[in-house]
C-alpha cells in the first residue's frame, strides 16, 4: 500500500522508466531511491534542500552542470560521502553533465571524500578549492582554468616633447628598459591596469588612449606553466612629475622615443613600441591605435570591450 501510495502522483510510464534508473544508477536500495525520488519529482525544478537524504542545494548553468555552493556545516565524513552518493544519481537521471563542488578550506577532509567519489581537483583561489566531476559521454569537455596570465604595460608619451616614460625593474639579473607594468586584476580592464600600474611604479598620474600590441609567449617561466599575454597601452600624461617605487624600480626618467628606439639596454618589445609611437607622432596615432569600444554582450546585464582600429562612422 505504501508503495501504491508513493507512485499515485506518477504517470503509468513512471514504473518502465523507474526500472531503467535503478538499472543505470545504482543508490543504496529501490525504497531509498522510491522515497527521495518521490518527493524530489513533485519539486525537479528547486535548487535547495527538502530535508534528510534530500540531493545537496545546488545551481544549474547553462552548460547542462550543476553548482554545489555551500556544503553542510557540521557534516561527517561518512555522513557527506552518501550525501554526495544519492545527489550524483538524481543529477546523472536529470541529464546534467558535470558536477563543481565548492570547498572552503576549513571543510578540506569532504575533498578526499569527494576524490573517491570520481571528482578531481580543478582549481583553487584563495581560501576555496573548486573540485569537478565529469558526467557526460567520452573524455571530460570541462575547461580548464586559467590558461593565461594578462600583463599590462603603459607607454605614457608626452607629445609635446617626443619624451615616454620609462623604468628598469629592480633585483633582475640584467635591468633593461621597459615600460612600467604588471598583471591585471580579475575584472579590470586593461586601461585602468595599465593606469594603476604606471602610477605605483612611477608616481606619474595618466589617461588611457588606447591598445598599441598584444604579445603572446608560451612557457613563460613566471605563469606556473600557463602562457602569457603582454599587453602595451598608449597613455596620455596628466602629471609629470615621477616619484618612483624605489621597491620595485631601479630609475625612472622620461626618455626620448627616438633615443630608446636604438639604446642596447632596451628590451626587444621595448624597442619595437618606440619605433610605432615614433611612427605615430609622424603620421597620427589614428595609424597605430586599437582603439576601444564597448557593446552589450549576450549575457543579460553585461557588457565588454572590443579593441580594434576606428573604422568610418557610415560603417558603425
Amino acid at each position: 500500500m505504501q508503495v501504491c501510495f508513493l507512485m499515485a502522483p506518477f504517470s503509468r510510464g513512471f514504473l518502465p522508466f523507474f526500472r531503467k534508473f535503478l538499472t543505470r544508477h545504482p543508490c543504496r536500495s529501490a525504497w531509498g531511491i522510491l522515497s527521495r525520488f518521490s518527493g524530489y519529482a513533485t519539486h525537479q525544478h528547486q535548487n535547495q534542500q527538502r530535508g534528510p537524504g534530500a540531493p545537496l542545494a545546488a545551481s544549474v548553468d547553462a552548460h547542462g552542470g550543476v553548482t554545489v555552493g555551500h556544503l553542510p556545516a557540521d557534516v561527517t565524513q561518512a555522513a557527506f560521502s552518501e550525501l554526495l552518493r544519492e545527489s550524483v544519481c538524481v543529477w546523472r537521471s536529470e541529464g546534467h553533465v558535470a558536477v563543481w563542488l565548492r570547498v572552503p578550506i576549513w571543510q578540506s577532509r569532504l575533498a578526499e571524500t569527494a576524490a573517491q567519489q570520481g571528482f578531481a581537483f580543478h582549481h583553487a583561489v584563495q581560501d576555496e578549492a573548486v573540485l569537478s566531476l565529469w558526467m557526460g559521454d567520452g573524455e571530460s569537455r570541462l575547461p580548464n582554468y586559467a590558461t593565461h596570465q594578462v600583463g599590462v604595460a603603459g607607454a605614457v608619451v608626452n607629445q609635446s616633447n617626443g619624451k615616454v616614460l620609462v623604468v628598469q625593474d629592480k633585483n633582475r639579473a640584467k635591468n633593461m628598459w621597459k615600460f612600467p607594468g604588471g598583471l591585471s586584476n580579475p575584472s579590470e580592464n586593461i586601461g585602468d591596469t595599465a593606469v594603476r600600474e604606471v602610477f605605483e611604479e612611477t608616481g606619474v598620474r595618466s589617461e588611457f588612449r588606447s591598445l598599441l600590441s598584444i604579445r603572446q609567449q608560451h612557457h613563460h617561466p613566471g605563469a606556473f606553466g600557463n602562457s602569457d599575454m603582454y599587453l602595451i597601452c598608449r597613455l596620455s600624461p596628466v602629471t609629470y612629475e615621477i616619484n618612483f617605487c624605489r621597491h620595485e624600480c631601479l630609475r625612472c626618467e622620461w626618455m626620448d622615443l627616438a633615443e630608446l628606439a636604438k639604446v642596447s639596454d632596451a628590451a626587444p618589445i621595448t624597442s619595437r613600441i618606440a619605433k610605432l609611437l615614433l611612427y605615430g607622432l609622424e603620421n597620427g596615432f589614428e595609424s597605430v591605435d586599437l582603439s576601444v569600444e564597448e557593446l552589450p554582450a549576450v549575457y543579460t546585464g553585461l557588457v565588454y570591450q572590443i579593441y580594434h582600429r576606428k573604422i568610418p562612422e557610415r560603417y558603425t
